[in-house]
């Protein structure tokens, strides 16, 4: 939210004041600036839960967590040591992480997710997002206005598709008023790092036609998220999943094994913060 609202002062700064007779000269970004901001809010955010944590006598435990047995957490701490915690009640909200293409990795300097996307060193000449969902339009928008010519490759024929039909129309408006171009029921067939440090993308139409060869100097993969549910020791106690890897839970969020739960973004439905919220106040 930081990097957003930066980038809106300066696409202000840039564009909207001059319709009120107002010229501001030699509006520049600091990056490196910006960054620090948004990193000064992230660390006050976090600091926050942490302070929320002793102040309601939470044990917080750094480290990876595996179900070793039952009402058992094996955790491997940050500093390399073994931690089992015994537990009656276990919650399963380890979220989610994006998803990559199949054929290229990230490396979140080139090939970015939306976590590599707020913290780009420097302003892209040409981006490229995979994905016209509300994750890759919300980054896009953000290095638009900050200068970056910023291409959005879809698969479908349409953006937002869980939106209104005639709300994702209209969003579409908006962007492209902002700058923001649309390659609507486009297939990327390939992507590879080019040698001059950028990226080339290989796509064509979504029903069939010729490919295209495209370069640009970042690409932010937003083809979805998947949620985090591997090597968690969920096969040690039983605990099943779905064809999408998602945590199996009843109408009361139990996973059917005994004192085991699963919340947000592992278990079926919106990926969203404040249904995660609601569902760890329901168990």
């Amino acid at each position: 939210k930081a990097l957003l609202h930066a980038s809106h002062m300066y696409h202000s700064a840039n564009h909207d004041m001059k319709k009120w007779g107002i010229t501001a000269d030699n509006v520049k970004i600091d990056v490196g600036t910006m960054m620090k901001k948004k990193d000064v809010a992230v660390t006050g955010l976090t600091k926050g839960i942490e302070g929320l944590f002793k102040k309601n006598g939470v044990t917080y435990v750094k480290g990876h967590g595996k179900i070793s047995g039952k009402h058992e957490i094996t955790v491997e701490t940050l500093d390399g040591k073994q931690e089992k915690i015994i537990a009656k009640n276990i919650v399963i909200a380890t979220g989610s992480e994006p998803t990559p293409l199949p054929f290229l990795p990230f490396d979140e300097e080139r090939i970015v997710s939306s976590t590599g996307a707020l913290a780009l060193k420097e302003v892209p000449k040409k981006m490229f997002i995979i994905g016209a969902g509300v994750i890759g339009l919300e980054m896009g928008s953000v290095w638009s206005r900050l200068g970056t010519e910023v291409v959005v490759v879809e698969f479908l024929d349409r953006i937002t598709p869980f939106l209104d039909a005639e709300v994702g129309k209209n969003f579409q408006k908006v962007l492209e008023k902002q700058g923001m171009k649309f390659m609507l029921g486009t297939k990327v067939v390939g992507a590879e790092k080019s040698a001059n440090g950028g990226v080339t993308l290989s796509v064509e139409p979504a029903k069939g036609g010729e490919k295209q060869v495209l370069s640009a100097d970042v690409m932010l993969v937003s083809i979805g998220r998947k949620p985090y549910t591997d090597n968690l020791g969920l096969e040690t106690v039983g605990v099943k999943k779905d064809e999408r890897g998602r945590i199996v839970v009843d109408e009361h969020l139990s996973t059917g094994v005994e004192g085991i739960w699963g919340i947000g973004d592992v278990i079926t439905g919106p990926m969203l913060a404040h249904k995660a919220e609601e569902e760890g106040i329901a168990v």
